[in-house]
């Protein structure tokens, strides 16, 4: 997720489920659903947009083949306990993908969810975030992209409330992600990238 932006919309202690679908799916930008308030999005940055879709042109490619399905952040995820809606940068399904109804918006079963860091969202995705998401009985691995280093930390299930957090530093690194049987060079994530006043080609 990127920058978060006030919006005007009605005033409300608390939204179910049912008011912020209603209200989204009249609504031209995108909002989420966290601990029932509702957070406004706004548009993303040029490294943001390249950081993502860079992942996401090496994931599809990676994937072809292995059942599995590769979402950009226009999918929303919902995390059944809470009932919190949110729209991660990338979520990719293997499997079967479970909607949560016939509108096909919102996947409920994410194999692996991927958020791109800024400096307004950080603590956010680190935090309330990564809380929401762990939740997801199906979610086994999560990823943190830094924008302004070529920096990538892996968090993969171990129990149903234990993560194992994993830091990749460098371009000339690569992560596995064992969960959809993929491997991401850092240097393929930032392509065409500013990194420390230097754009990478």
């Amino acid at each position: 997720m990127e920058d978060l932006e006030g919006m005007a919309y009605p005033q409300r202690s608390h939204w179910t489920e049912m008011e912020y679908l209603a209200f989204e799916r009249q609504s031209e930008t995108k909002h989420e659903l966290v601990d029932g308030q509702i957070i406004a999005m706004s548009g993303a940055s040029g490294a943001h947009n390249l950081i993502t879709a860079s992942t996401i042109a090496a994931l599809i490619v990676q994937v072809r083949g292995k059942n599995c399905r590769v979402f950009s952040s226009d999918m929303r995820v919902r995390a059944p306990l809470l009932g919190n809606h949110t729209y991660p940068d990338i979520t990719v399904v293997c499997g079967e993908v479970e909607y949560t109804d016939d509108t096909l918006e919102t996947v409920a079963n994410p194999t692996l969810i991927v958020e791109v860091l800024s400096p307004s969202t950080e603590r956010f995705d680190r935090n309330q975030k990564f809380q929401n998401y762990w939740r997801i009985p199906s979610l086994e691995t999560y990823l943190l992209i830094a924008q302004d280093q070529a920096r990538v930390e892996r968090f993969t299930r171990q129990k149903m409330n234990e993560w194992l957090m994993t830091v990749v530093v460098g371009l000339e690194q690569e992560i596995e992600l064992a969960s959809i049987g993929c491997t991401l060079a850092l240097a393929d994530i930032y392509q065409q990238v500013s990194l420390g006043g230097a754009r990478r080609e």
